[in-house]
């Protein structure tokens, strides 16, 4: 009969066997290829490099294919819960150099086991993606554990935040729990995510085509917009999931972490009355504009590789965390096409489902014409701007910058889409269409039977912008609340978002609304 100390000493075996992970090897190979193990991305994640971690000693039940007798320490998946930041957060951390952090079904269950514990506490899920994938030696028993994890990720989705950052290989089906989730964050030269690799490709279609240029960082961030940031390694991917949860509440029950002294700084930028230039047809630099009117140092881009012509991004108020979704006139003229339609109307669901107010900021000319957008289903992605901005609850707040015109207008939160306060500045343009083309429908006859079409045209385009492509006919019909001057839009706002402060919004009862998808 084993003595107490023999069974101390046993327990203290086993554990340093864990922590081995895959052996001494394979752990200075993770090392070779700058990527951290499972427990190290743990430890730098939480406060202090403190998490308890929980089923260190799960083991697979796998028999076929010689796995009887295999060990496999902790089933090659870190999973634990800690402090960032000062507040609850669950994660489970792929152990690449145990059997490739492949997952069968205790791996899977373990990962279930822990979302569920985040969401029963209301306490955001971080999942570290570092994974050959699929376990092919337990079939469909991981089949199986992809498929709960999935239906954890969704039952999760609006309830607690979920994160993900790819540090490895993330292939095949195991690219869905990340896709499902709110952000994903990659590393550069290590993170890889596609459903079919360069293989299976080159024999399915006969194109060749390496693993970073399918499946990499940057074109899964600039092309696909399937990564919402990329980090240069492990540390700088652990650092941006921090920050991003410093703007997010634990759960859709509570308001996102406030800086706020109670106090509201009514700061006046004279700088904001020069920003727009006198020429309509001149881009600017939208973040001008955003980082003279937001507290310093706050605003954090989300998806700043994708679709560059929309900015979505958090910031902070008076300390408020709020959302941000504002046109970029740099890119494309600020005009809406369909991956802008996708990735604004995400950010905006999402700020939606956790209580962060939303503020736009509007220099629209259109949706982006063009056979491609048409053919690629552009009235159905911009539907969901509607749909997405029309559903939500939460304060909404627009400013009118320069350009809105037509249904761009409204997809970016007009009034008439449940904006509780518009703005607008001196320099809007509000109207059906940009002068050009009103003046070439309304006007069409008369241009063409002057003596000269070219100086009639001018006149009639310059009398349609004095007229109509102001704010004053938007307001006057009460579309817009105020018209301010520019370097009055943080007063404006501050006091907008204090007075919404315990806004309610009921809506008729159903199950779900139905985004165009």
């Amino acid at each position: 009969m084993s003595t107490v100390a023999e069974k101390l000493e046993l327990l203290k075996q086993k554990n340093a066997h864990v922590n081995l992970g895959g052996g001494k090897e394979k752990l200075e190979a993770q090392h070779k290829l700058n990527k951290m193990t499972a427990h190290e991305r743990l430890h730098l994640l939480y406060d202090r490099g403190f998490y308890d971690e929980l089923f260190r000693f799960i083991r697979h039940g796998a028999t076929s294919f010689g796995m009887a007798d295999r060990d496999l320490p902790a089933d090659g998946v870190v999973t634990g819960l800690g402090a960032i930041g000062g507040r609850l957060v669950y994660a489970s951390s792929q152990d690449f150099t145990v059997m490739g952090g492949s997952v069968g079904w205790m791996h899977a269950r373990k990962i279930c086991e822990i979302m569920d514990m985040a969401l029963k506490a209301g306490a955001p899920y971080i999942a570290i993606n570092d994974s050959g994938g699929a376990r092919i030696q337990e079939g469909v028993d991981s089949l199986r554990g992809y498929g709960r994890i999935f239906y954890y990720n969704t039952l999760l989705s609006g309830v607690v935040p979920q994160i993900s950052i790819i540090a490895g290989p993330c292939a095949g089906g195991a690219a869905y729990s990340p896709a499902l989730m709110d952000f994903i964050i990659m590393v550069k030269d290590t993170g890889q995510m596609f459903i079919a690799g360069p293989e299976v490709i080159k024999q399915a279609t006969g194109e060749e085509i390496t693993a970073e240029e399918l499946g990499g960082a940057f074109v899964q961030a600039a092309t696909s917009g399937n990564v919402h940031f990329i980090a240069r390694d492990d540390a700088d991917a652990i650092e941006i999931a921090q920050t991003l949860l410093s703007y997010l509440p634990a759960n859709n029950t509570e308001d996102a972490p406030s800086h706020s002294t109670g106090e509201l700084l009514m700061i006046e930028d004279e700088e904001l009355n020069r920003v727009v230039p006198d020429d309509n047809r001149d881009p600017y630099n939208m973040f001008d504009i955003l980082h003279r009117v937001f507290d310093p140092n706050t605003i954090f881009e989300v998806h700043s590789h994708y679709a560059k012509n929309i900015i979505v991004a958090f910031a902070r108020l008076n300390g408020r965390v709020v959302g941000i979704v504002a046109n970029q006139p740099m890119e494309k003229f600020g005009a809406i096409d369909i991956d802008a339609s996708d990735k604004a109307s995400r950010f905006v669901r999402f700020c939606n489902a956790f209580n962060i107010p939303l503020i736009s900021f509007v220099d629209v000319p259109g949706f982006l014409p063009g056979v491609e957008q048409e053919f690629g289903g552009i009235i159905r992605h911009g539907a969901k701007m509607l749909f997405s901005f029309s559903a939500a609850t939460v304060p909404k707040i627009s400013i009118v910058v320069r350009k809105a015109y037509g249904g761009a207008y409204l997809a970016m939160c007009a009034k008439s889409l449940g904006a509780d306060r518009v703005a607008a500045w001196p320099t809007a343009e509000i109207a059906v269409m940009g002068a050009e083309g009103a003046v070439s429908v309304l006007y069409k006859n008369e241009i063409k039977g002057a003596p000269d079409p070219k100086r009639k045209r001018k006149e009639l385009i310059e009398q349609y912008q004095a007229e109509f492509s102001t704010p004053y006919m938007a307001a006057g019909k009460g579309m817009v609340d105020a018209v301010i001057e520019p370097k009055k839009t943080r007063a404006y706002l501050s006091v907008a978002l204090e007075s919404l402060r315990s806004k309610r919004d009921l809506r008729p009862q159903k199950k779900h609304g139905l985004i165009p998808l």
